[in-house]
Order: C-alpha cells, then sequence, then structure tokens
C-alpha cells in the first residue's frame, strides 16, 4: 500500500529519477563484490602468506558494505525515494524475502555467524554416509585451506561466545522497536486520511491537500526508520569484524559475499521461480 501511495504522485519521468541511479549503483557495487574483492579474499585465505595482508582484504570488503549503506542513506535522503528503497522491485524473487526495512535483516549476519559455531559443534555427530560421499571434495577444500583457517573456528573462546550473544541480545531489542515504528507510521497515516476523508467529505479538492500532508508526515518517519534499519545493518557488521579475529572475519565476509553472489545464480534463480508456493 505505502509503496503505491508514495508513488502515485510521482510522474512515469519522476519515477525514473528516483529508482535509476540507485539501481545502476547496486549493479556496479555487486559486480566489484563477485569479480574483485571476494576473488581477492578467497585467493588471500587460500596463500594466508600474511596475516596483515589478509586483514588488508577483509577490512576492504568491510568498507565495501559500510559504502553500500552509507549510498543508502543518501539515496534515502529524497523523501521521493524512500517508498522505492523500502520496497525495491528491482530486487530478483531470490533476494525479496530476505529483505527487511529495504535490505538485508540483520539476523542474517549473525545467523550466518552462528552457522560457523554451530557446525563445530554438531561435526561430531555428522551423518558417516554423507562424510563418506563428499571425502574427495572434504580432501580438496583441507589441502587448498591453510591450517589457521581450518582451525579458525575450532574451539571457540567463552569471550567470543559472550560477544556473540551480546551482539545477538542488541538485534532482538533494536529489531522489533524499528518493525513497530513503521508499522505506526502506517497505521497514522490511514487513520488521518481517514478521518480528513470525513471531515471533507470525500471532496476531491479538500482531500488532496490533507492526503499530501499526511503522507509528507509519514514519508519524514520512514525515513527514518530506514535510516536507523541501515545504523543497524552496518553497526552489526562492524561489530562481527571487532569480535572476530582475522581469520574467523576471513570466513565470515566470505560467506556473507558468496550468500549474495548466490542470488544471482540464474540457474538456482529458474529452479526457485517455478516453486508452486511463493514465499511472500
Amino acid at each position: 500500500m505505502l509503496k503505491a501511495i508514495g508513488i502515485s504522485g510521482l510522474t512515469k519521468k519522476n519515477k525514473k529519477k528516483a529508482i535509476k541511479p540507485f539501481k545502476n549503483y547496486y549493479k556496479e557495487w555487486f559486480n566489484t563484490l563477485k569479480n574483485s574483492l571476494l576473488p581477492q579474499l578467497s585467493r588471500a585465505m587460500v596463500s594466508c602468506s600474511s596475516p596483515t595482508l589478509l586483514a588488508t582484504h577483509v577490512d576492504a570488503i568491510h568498507h565495501h558494505f559500510q559504502a553500500y549503506y552509507e549510498e543508502l542513506d543518501l539515496a534515502a535522503a529524497s523523501i521521493d525515494q524512500v517508498s522505492h528503497l523500502l520496497y525495491p522491485d528491482w530486487r530478483n524473487s531470490l533476494e525479496r524475502p530476505f529483505l527487511w526495512l529495504g535490505d538485508l535483516h540483520p539476523y542474517l549476519f549473525t545467523n550466518l555467524l552462528r552457522s560457523f559455531l554451530e557446525d563445530e559443534e554438531s561435526e561430531g555427530s555428522s551423518d558417516n554416509g554423507r562424510t563418506a560421499a563428499n571425502f574427495p571434495e572434504i580432501c580438496r577444500f583441507l589441502d587448498a585451506m591453510p591450517w589457521q583457517v581450518l582451525m579458525a573456528w575450532k574451539s571457540p573462546t567463552n569471550t567470543l561466545m559472550a560477544k556473540v550473544d551480546h551482539i545477538e541480545c542488541g538485534l532482538r531489542l533494536m529489531v522489533p522497536s524499528l518493525a513497530a515504528r513503521a508499522r505506526n507510521a502506517q497505521a497514522l497515516f490511514v487513520e488521518r486520511v481517514g478521518f480528513d476523508w470525513k471531515k471533507f467529505d470525500g471532496r476531491k479538492e479538500k482531500m488532496e491537500g490533507a492526503i499530501e500532508e499526511a503522507l509528507t508526515g509519514e514519508m519524514e518517519e520512514l525515513v527514518n526508520v530506514f535510516l536507523d534499519a541501515n545504523r543497524l545493518r552496518k553497526s552489526a557488521l562492524a561489530d562481527i569484524l571487532n569480535a572476530t579475529n582475522v581469520y574467523q572475519a576471513a570466513l565470515f565476509f566470505e560467506a556473507l559475499a558468496r550468500f549474495l553472489v548466490g542470488f544471482h545464480d540464474q540457474k538456482l534463480l529458474k529452479e526457485f521461480e517455478k516453486c508452486k508456493f511463493p514465499i511472500i
């Protein structure tokens, strides 16, 4: 509903102006991640000749994500654009289930981080049949990776576990609060338009101004919610970087980058779009 209302006051020409710049930026940002930063990080992990060099590549890919969210903030400075950013119809059907307030849900970051810990906990109870079937692939992986990387998530310290718990706790406090603010902004808009509709008896000349005023107020709040959501995403990634050592951070950011690249796997996307029961 919000998207339809937010766009309704724009001409077709203005629509293109509102969405095209950031869509193009995202395409360039994604191509840099896929074709440059991710391969460089993967090669640095395999060679692992210097922890300092590996840290440089980790910092580069982390900075790439931070720059992306800063660009999102700049794009949201225009109220006309916020509806496009909150409901980006240029995202494909694989990406959309993972979006929250315009971009990746921050729980994705902590769930991915937690998966490294859970993999270590469940390693001893893995199915022997599956292990045997994947043995050649496992051997190739072990041969390629230095022991520092292979052992990065072995026996995580109590300090690391406490930091992970702290990051997750912060998200559990903030995510519902931001979602509630977005819902309240919509509810207030509907309530105000309904009140004005009754007040002006549905007269078009009166209602246009009332709706525009209500919509402007709502969009201003949604801009603030959007900026706070991006701030939360940036903070979660920074906290993960600070909580982990260079080898743990390298594995995390490589996995996150591969996850995003996987959204654009055409074979997987086609299979997903054949599903009879849409996720969203």
